[in-house]
């Protein structure tokens, strides 16, 4: 809770997702539920995380004062840790309808097997969109008891924007994770990372566009899609150098950019609204 970024990064896809869903008129149970279900998954996601990197977090400079790192928590406590944080968070989902408690178990599936793939893969970052995005298909179904091509669109976009900002994160740790054997999409692309990266920020913005066009959103939103792209740009300046520390503030600075798209949904609907 002390580093809600991943908590921030989880909610500006939901949010643009349920703003879009309801016309700019989210219902407020499902508003606070799903807000209390992004923080209260993430966590859980956290905890499995270490729990899964136990073995290997003392080994890496960023990592190793993490609570099981350091043995102030025990791998058994973790697990019971992560099964009271999945129970709460289907106790809320429970006041959702049917198609939306169906879907989060998909949620949950996706939050305790990302960890792992890191071992497996070296797209661990897809996996983490997805985890992430999930949260998009949920809350469509809850505000509109419907998943339609929209919602699945925003879904692809949050995985594609996923391996942008977490690629940036894995640069961070790319040397340690080389030496212990861990897999990332940073270690996959190598020199190419930057042109990736940009390559996939190109298809984001793309899907933006496209998201806009078929909500029939106006020039409000795609003025918060413009300072988005604007960040992005900021985001290249920051990790030319692969720098570790200034590939960390690539990654924090993310949350500004999901946050520009969402006051721009928001704000278009409210401006429709004024006008009508």
């Amino acid at each position: 809770m002390h580093k809600p970024i991943g908590i921030l990064l989880l909610l500006w896809p939901m949010y643009w997702a349920l703003w879009i869903a309801s016309n700019g008129k989210p219902d407020i149970l499902v508003f606070i539920v799903f807000t209390l279900g992004v923080v209260m998954m993430r966590s859980a996601g956290c905890v499995i995380n270490d729990y899964a990197d136990r073995k290997v977090d003392p080994h890496v400079a960023r990592t190793k004062d993490r609570p099981i790192a350091t043995g102030q928590v025990k791998p058994v406590e973790a697990l019971q840790l992560f099964a009271a944080l999945i129970v709460l968070s289907f106790l809320l989902v429970l006041l959702m309808n049917p198609l939306t408690v169906w879907l989060s178990f998909g949620g949950v599936f996706l939050a305790a097997l990302y960890p792992f793939m890191k071992r497996h893969t070296h797209l661990p970052q897809v996996f983490l969109g997805a985890a992430f995005g999930w949260a998009v298909p949920m809350v469509y179904a809850a505000q509109t008891n419907t998943v339609p091509a929209l919602a699945w669109l925003l879904f692809v976009t949050t995985v594609v924007w996923a391996v942008i900002y977490d690629t940036m994160y894995a640069m961070v740790d790319r040397d340690d994770d080389l030496k212990i054997g861990v897999k990332s999409t940073a270690i996959l692309f190598g020199e190419l990372d930057k042109v990736m990266i940009g390559f996939f920020q190109i298809l984001f913005f793309i899907a933006l566009m496209l998201i806009g066009q078929k909500a029939e959103l106006g020039v409000v939103y795609f003025a918060g899609v413009f300072i988005a792209f604007l960040f992005a740009l900021y985001h290249q300046f920051l990790i030319k150098d692969r720098l570790p520390a200034k590939c960390m503030a690539a990654f924090l600075n993310n949350n500004w950019l999901g946050l520009s798209v969402f006051v721009g949904v928001a704000l278009d609907y409210a401006v429709k609204s004024l006008i009508s």
